[in-house]
């Protein structure tokens, strides 16, 4: 387990993001920062990072690292239908799909090459998010478009990093880990 201050320090990410620039101008504008290549990159890099840090105490011997590595990725809901019907035999699209390089039953990951004198980064996989079906069901989950992302981002992750929620009871549990996440003292 690590220390309280070893906790408490931010994790080193790598994070591949992208937002297809593809999708209608208006959609991409109402998303803010969180969908522009550039501003988007650093504001996705501020809130996982915080995540994983807030998450270290309780992750498992083999998730913990000083530095990671994900992808994350804001979609139309045709991409997201192809993957969804692709990877999970369903139809239509969904609105967050994690691909956890860590999951049992999956070669182990092998360690990013990182430059001279930084760690090795553990790759935790990808998180994809469809831009369109976050902004239909926003309004229903009482969220901005931003707020959407946010937390359907929290729930990929949580993904990534071994949750599940096979029943209405470990369902519950994911989703009050989200809140947390969500309301943490070093979310802006």
């Amino acid at each position: 387990m690590p220390s309280s201050a070893a906790s408490n320090a931010l994790p080193d990410l790598d994070l591949a993001f992208e937002a297809d620039d593809s999708l209608a101008g208006e959609l991409l504008a109402s998303a803010g920062d969180l969908a522009d290549p550039i501003a988007g990159a650093e504001l996705w890099h501020e809130r996982i990072s915080d995540w994983l840090s807030a998450m270290a105490p309780e992750l498992q011997p083999e998730l913990q690292a000083s530095a990671y590595s994900l992808g994350l990725s804001l979609v139309g809901d045709t991409e997201i239908a192809e993957l969804n019907s692709d990877w999970r035999g369903k139809a239509g699209p969904t609105d967050v799909l994690a691909f956890a390089a860590q999951d049992d039953g999956l070669d182990d990951a092998p360690p990013i090459p990182m430059p001279d004198g930084e760690v090795e980064a553990l790759e935790l996989g990808d998180i994809v998010i469809s831009l369109e079906t976050a902004a239909r069901q926003a309004p229903d989950h009482g969220h901005s478009l931003p707020e959407e992302l946010l937390f359907l981002a929290t729930h990929g992750l949580l993904h990534l990093l071994g949750w599940d929620h096979p029943d209405d009871a470990t369902l519950a549990a994911m989703l009050r880990k989200q809140e947390q996440l969500l309301a943490g003292p070093n979310q802006r």
